[in-house]
């Protein structure tokens, strides 16, 4: 199971998905889906632009967690 850690980042700077969606050039929907941990991919881009906005690894977005 993959986990989205961007609420959490999120949280921390102060942001609201529009303000990331806006300064990263993404559409609104895909942060939200991300956010609410509803998306069943994502494009490498926009892991790339959400890394080099939060300063952050993709580790630091995105978690494998063994579901046993």
């Amino acid at each position: 199971m993959i986990k989205c850690h961007l609420s959490r980042l999120m949280g921390e700077k102060k942001v609201k998905i529009a303000d990331v969606s806006r300064a990263i050039d993404v559409h609104r929907n895909t942060i939200a889906l991300l956010y609410y941990e509803k998306a069943k991919r994502i494009d490498l881009d926009v892991l790339d632009k959400l890394c080099r906005y939060f300063n952050c690894r993709v580790e630091d977005i995105l978690e494998f967690k063994d579901k046993g």
